[in-house]
């Protein structure tokens, strides 16, 4: 978009992983970048790494008020939001008959509620400006059904619904919206899958990884940094919007 390179942006789980690689990508790219996270410890490691000015705001994102108290501290010292990448997100795996209601809550919260907050947030500044990027870092299981992972399954189908919704909502107003959906990528969730996988099968780590790795079919787990390509692209590119995609060694092509 125009001025792209002068935009402010908001990412949510920027203290680690795929925000953490998104956010380093947005400030190579000259974006002042809003880092938000929980953990103020990991949003100061992020912040240090980045090239360009950042403002760290710790938050829950899944709290109702949160997304306004992070684009309204953006935009006391910034001015309006143009870029929103929400990549806050977390992990649970059983079986459907034992997944309670609070493990379905929960994933709806991270995955759906909360970067619907977020874009009902940031949509009103971006009209202002006459342009905005909105990227949701969704999943691979936005696009087909895996046993085991039901509640983000349906998390992730959910936010794509949104992703597409919004687009052809904004479609002509200078604001697209899109989804990243990621395979298994090597961050600190999918350290939290292989520890699950050892728990609960008796398999070593070593073994869990490869097995993850082995379910894409370039053979290892997708980088942080290439997921980051993939959100720049949304960000750099007016043309793409309503898309949903994929970044996981070909295992879904769509």
């Amino acid at each position: 978009m125009t001025g792209v390179n002068e935009a402010v942006a908001v990412v949510t789980g920027a203290g680690s992983g795929i925000g953490r690689a998104v956010a380093l990508r947005l400030s190579e790219n000259g974006l002042r970048v809003v880092l938000t996270a929980r953990t103020e410890q990991d949003l100061v490691a992020t912040a240090a790494a980045c090239p360009a000015p950042t403002l760290v705001v710790p938050a829950d994102i899944t709290a109702p008020d949160a997304p306004d108290a992070v684009f309204a501290a953006a935009e006391r010292a910034w001015g309006p939001v143009g870029v929103l990448v929400t990549a806050a997100g977390g992990g649970f795996a059983a079986r459907v008959d034992r997944t309670g209601d609070d493990d379905w809550q929960r994933m709806l919260d991270v995955h759906l509620t909360a970067p619907f907050r977020c874009v009902r947030r940031a949509v009103p500044g971006m009209r202002a400006l006459g342009r905005g990027r909105v990227v949701v870092v969704a999943s691979s299981a936005a696009k087909v059904g895996e046993p085991y992972v039901a509640a983000y399954t349906a998390a992730k189908h959910g936010v794509l619904c949104l992703v597409r919704s919004a687009a052809a909502e904004l479609a002509g107003s200078g604001i697209t919206v899109n989804a990243v959906c990621p395979g298994f990528v090597d961050t600190p969730m999918t350290a939290t899958t292989v520890d699950g996988i050892v728990a609960a099968t008796g398999r070593s780590a070593e073994d869990a990884r490869r097995e993850l790795a082995r379910r894409q079919p370039i053979g290892r787990l997708v980088t942080p940094a290439e997921v980051a390509d993939a959100v720049w692209l949304c960000v750099a590119n007016g043309a793409m919007s309503g898309q949903g995609i994929v970044v996981d060694g070909g295992a879904v092509q769509s």
